[in-house]
């Protein structure tokens, strides 16, 4: 049954905590998943939160801290002595060990490295802290179940027996050869049903997929999904395996680079939440802002420009609004397809002539209707065939226009090794508001002398 968090749950919590009636509290959380006590945790005060979490096992404890806000768990290790660290550092696999450490202030991390009992764990924990962040190599676990390919499947059973005691969750067994290179998988089907005195090298599968430790973690994610793989091995520049990284790892990379785009497309520099500070949550939001406020302040003057053609035609000033808004829409639009496509890697290897030429034919299109419709209104309301004629042009060509640098914007950046994420939101909103009143104001002068 799925856990329900309300507000009358906090408070009866809320009121255990201040009786001390530790009975109580821990068969309650005893009852729940990780993920719940977390959630709990993250609508508490930091005092009921670290009583809470004395309360908790070692093993569930540990659970606990990885499921935590960033926020949480940072007040959390303060809290804590490096000992008390190194004991929950113990309970997680090396990869998330890896990021817990990784959190700590570099003067404390060695310390809490030097207090782990188990001496292999703090060695898999220390060469993974070595690996530059956003690779396979920082993302992958050292937890894994291997044999020789020319092991017997009786002694190769043997060996999975005293592997899994350090494994979680198996998800595959992986065959190496003397020099503890990968060279393929072993089905768990065949090792059952072939005969004991089989060798490992006749019934495994050679083909398979890997990534080296330098593989960038998108990367990853791109493989894994295009194959459908919950685990995925990672070897060295030799060869050599040495990890693996499972899907829920990859979920939470996609996960966060999604929520990075979605903030550099809504105009945040950083990456923020909600529960971030007053200052980190500002300045995160300013610089965009700026930028627009500097757009605002650009099309201001060129509307100033335009002063004596709007004291002339004051109707004209009635439309300044909706040139600006569906320029900056269009161009939004066409950005985001974009940028969705590059990020999965639907655009893979399509030039940029033909794209922008289908996405100006999309504007096109988009144009006639949106520019017909407002044709129509202008003739009804207004005996003015200069203005109704004058917004339909604009907004046309504001559209088309808008769907070009949509594309083009994003596609560029690409190029160049810039986040296209970038050229959304903000940037192009603000661009085509320029763009979009120049144009129009131009087709009005130009319409209004000719007639």
């Amino acid at each position: 049954m799925q856990f329900e968090l309300t507000a009358e749950y906090i408070d009866e919590l809320k009121l255990a905590i201040e009786s001390r009636d530790d009975v109580h509290l821990t068969e309650t959380l005893g009852e729940l998943h990780a993920a719940d006590i977390a959630e709990i945790f993250n609508q508490l005060d930091f005092d009921e939160v670290k009583y809470l979490y004395g309360l908790l096992e070692e093993e569930p404890a540990a659970d606990v801290l990885l499921e935590l806000s960033e926020d949480n768990r940072e007040q959390l290790l303060a809290s804590l002595s490096t000992k008390e660290i190194a004991e929950q550092i113990d309970n997680m696999d090396s990869d998330d060990a890896a990021d817990v450490i990784n959190e700590l202030p570099e003067n404390i991390q060695d310390e809490v490295l030097s207090q782990i009992e188990d001496i292999e764990q703090a060695s898999d924990i220390a060469d993974l802290l070595n690996y530059e962040e956003g690779t396979a190599g920082s993302l992958m676990a050292k937890e894994l179940v291997s044999v020789y390919a020319h092991e017997s499947v009786n002694a190769c059973i043997d060996e999975i027996r005293k592997q899994t005691d350090n494994v979680a969750v198996m998800y595959a067994v992986y065959v190496v050869d003397d020099k503890d290179r990968l060279i393929g998988m072993l089905s768990l089907k065949k090792l059952l049903i072939s005969h004991p005195s089989a060798f490992v090298e006749e019934i495994y599968d050679s083909e398979i997929i890997s990534v080296k430790t330098s593989t960038s973690t998108e990367e990853v994610a791109d493989i894994m999904e295009k194959y459908d793989l919950v685990v995925l091995p990672v070897v060295d520049s030799l060869g050599r395996l040495v990890g693996r990284i499972t899907i829920d790892d990859i979920v939470d990379v996609i996960r966060e680079e999604a929520e990075k785009d979605m903030q550099r497309m809504s105009g945040i520099s950083d990456d923020v939440d909600s529960s971030d500070k007053l200052w980190r949550s500002s300045r995160a939001r300013i610089p965009w802002l700026l930028v627009g406020m500097c757009g605002g302040i650009i099309g201001s003057r060129i509307i100033g420009s335009y002063e004596g053609q709007i004291q002339i035609h004051p109707e004209m000033a009635f439309f300044i609004p909706l040139i600006g808004a569906m320029g900056g829409n269009v161009g939004v639009q066409s950005s985001a397809i974009i940028v969705q496509g590059l990020a999965n890697n639907s655009l893979k290897g399509e030039k940029l002539a033909p794209k922008l030429l289908k996405e100006l034919g999309v504007g096109l299109i988009n144009g006639l209707i949106c520019s017909g419709l407002i044709l129509g209104y202008n003739l009804i309301i207004s005996d003015s065939f200069q203005l109704a004629a004058t917004v339909s042009i604009a907004l046309i060509t504001v559209i088309m226009f808008a769907s070009f640098l949509g594309t083009f914007v994003p596609l560029t950046l690409h190029r160049f090794k810039i986040n296209p994420a970038l050229a959304t939101g903000p940037f192009v909103t603000t661009l085509n508001d320029i763009l979009g009143i120049s144009i129009y104001f131009l087709v009005g002068r130009l319409l209004y002398s000719s007639f």
